[in-house]
């Protein structure tokens, strides 16, 4: 242990004396489960990454754009707006097809794995 880790030890004992961390939020009560604990660990510090700088990957961005447009078309009454809607979606399609052939995610074992369960995620509503 190196002379900083010392002095940051002595600190939060110096603190937990003084019951600076008694009155903290959650105290007492089980962490909040992992968002990761469905990813493979060779993929969490990836992941993570992404999630803290607030990006997604490409294909994922362009999955969110496929959904969203697939629940404007099933709303959408006027019919010159559907097809614009429904030509929009052919292009992110095949965008998206054409995106994860060339990544080869479809024939690994980990997107075949863990794909349903990101579709789930993006698809699933925050209500």
């Amino acid at each position: 242990m190196g002379w900083m880790d010392a002095i940051v030890e002595e600190k939060i004992r110096e603190a937990m004396e003084k019951g600076d961390f008694d009155q903290l939020p959650g105290s007492g009560k089980p962490l909040p489960p992992d968002d990761a604990a469905g990813v493979p660990p060779e993929l969490r510090l990836g992941f993570k990454l992404l999630k803290n700088a607030g990006m997604l990957p490409e294909e994922m961005q362009l999955r969110k754009e496929l959904i969203t447009l697939e629940e404007l078309l099933a709303c959408c009454k006027d019919e010159s707006e559907r097809s614009k809607l429904r030509d929009e979606l052919s292009v992110k399609r095949l965008r998206y097809e054409a995106l994860m052939g060339r990544r080869g995610w479809q024939s690994s074992e980990v997107y075949a794995q863990y794909g349903p369960k990101m579709r789930e995620k993006l698809t699933a509503s925050d209500e």
